[in-house]
């Protein structure tokens, strides 16, 4: 879908202030400088019991630059764009790159490795800003109402929530580069309560969220859904520990491939923060694996046209049923090790910085309860607690919620354990993975099945 008039015309104002900040800064003699302005527009209303709890709507705007003068050079950032601001905001950046450590590695990219062309990805719903606070509260609202009304097991509701946020922004260098963009995203939330024995609250949460108001599930189903996780976790007990394989449920599983995320990352990488630093070439993974950084995925959550240096952007293999073939670098932690800038840079006019976009766990063929099958005592994991998790060693270890499996088959629910296992082992465990990949969020997964880990219980 195109972006509205209106649109284009603050893109056009933002520019603008892009093209003066550049001008002012390469009056002042500085080598090279990258300007990154922006406005958004937020709406976050929420409801409890059903009277309204929260609302919230917010306007913001901001600019930011990066200057470079002698190998010197620092970030600066201010809210306030008129002019004479602006100029005095510009001397300042300049007087600080002036007294800042030199470091001959944090230079831009050549204009030549600088984009001209990108795709245009339908990230702009123009129907999200139209949506205001009563339209909101009524989503909220029955979605609660659906929660609490879907059975008598359902007591009470710790509330429910829907936002909305938009943003423009541009990204201009002296290099020459110009890019402008546009993205809109919305999400519904409910948490439902239900009273279990000895005084206990069993919480089940669930939500929707899209680039486009229209890819959003209807709220009595995202209320009927909360209530139906709130009840299956009624009787809850914990598990006798052992060793046993787990079934990672699609949400729980993306925790895990956000962890394999950090770890590839440029700047974990040069600060010697990842276990994968020295693995490129190896296996990393079971052969069921696959893990791709795609920044191209139309209205993708994490969708981006260029990065943040202004290079082009492209789908990219990180790991290839099992096998390392590449890390997510930008320019400057590119040169600290020695590789070539992958195009993933984030923070354009700051503080330059490797970053995913869509990142995800490639699917399987199989459904998700075939995962199941064969397994005579393991778990089936739905939510996971806590940060327990060492990026130098892959230690991992972390408390979760799910649901025992028999003979191929989820029983009763089990909460307050644990689970643990190096991440590289549980990698290599993977012996299955589901189909069910859905783009709710920039870091996404498929239900998959490990052949073991150690779970404490009782």
């Amino acid at each position: 879908m195109a972006r509205t008039k209106a649109s284009e015309r603050l893109l056009a104002s933002l520019s603008d202030t892009a093209a003066f900040t550049l001008e002012t800064l390469e009056a002042q003699g500085i080598e090279h400088a990258e300007v990154s302005v922006g406005v958004g527009n937020e709406l976050e209303v929420g409801v409890r019991q059903d009277e309204v709890e929260l609302v919230k709507e917010a306007q913001s705007s901001g600019l930011s630059v990066r200057v470079m003068r002698n190998d010197r050079v620092a970030t600066s950032s201010t809210t306030d764009l008129s002019r004479d601001a602006l100029t005095a905001f510009v001397a300042r950046a300049v007087e600080m790159a002036e007294i800042s450590e030199p470091d001959p590695l944090a230079v831009p990219p050549e204009r030549s490795e600088l984009t001209r062309r990108w795709p245009d990805l339908d990230l702009f719903d123009p129907r999200t800003d139209r949506i205001d606070a009563e339209r909101g509260i009524k989503m909220a609202r029955t979605a609660e109402r659906a929660a609490l009304r879907s059975s008598k097991k359902i007591t009470a509701s710790e509330g429910a929530s829907f936002s909305r946020s938009s943003g423009h922004s541009v990204l201009a260098t002296s290099g020459g580069f110009l890019g402008l963009s546009a993205g809109t995203y919305q999400s519904l939330v409910v948490q439902a309560v239900a009273d279990d024995t000895g005084g206990k609250k069993r919480a089940g949460f669930y939500w929707t969220g899209g680039r486009f108001f229209g890819e959003l599930e209807r709220p009595s189903a995202v209320g009927k859904e909360a209530a139906a996780r709130a009840i299956a976790t009624l009787g809850a007990t914990k598990m006798e520990t052992g060793v046993m394989p787990v079934v990672f449920d699609h949400e729980a599983a993306r925790a895990i491939v956000g962890l394999v995320a950090g770890c590839v990352l440029g700047d974990a990488l040069y600060r010697q923060r990842s276990y994968l630093a020295e693995r490129m070439g190896t296996a990393i993974a079971s052969k069921h694996v696959t893990l791709i950084d795609d920044p191209l995925i139309a209205r993708g959550p994490g969708s981006r046209a260029y990065d943040g240096e202004g290079r082009k952007v492209a789908k990219r293999v990180v790991c290839a049923r099992g096998e390392l073939k590449s890390f997510l670098l930008d320019t400057y932690s590119a040169r600290r090790l020695g590789l070539a800038p992958t195009g993933s840079s984030g923070g354009g006019g700051g503080i330059p910085h490797s970053s995913t976009s869509n990142f995800y766990l490639k699917a399987g063929r199989r459904a998700p309860e075939s995962l199941l099958k064969g397994i005579r005592h393991g778990l089936y994991v739905t939510r996971m607690m806590g940060f327990g998790f060492d990026p130098t060693t892959g230690t991992f270890s972390r408390g979760a919620e799910g649901f025992v499996i028999e003979n191929g088959e989820k029983t009763v629910p089990v909460s307050e354990i644990t689970i643990s296992r190096n991440l590289d082992d549980l990698l290599l465990g993977i012996d299955a993975v589901a189909n069910d990949l859905e783009f709710k969020t920039s870091i996404a997964s498929p239900s998959f099945r490990v052949d073991s880990m150690t779970v404490a219980g009782n």
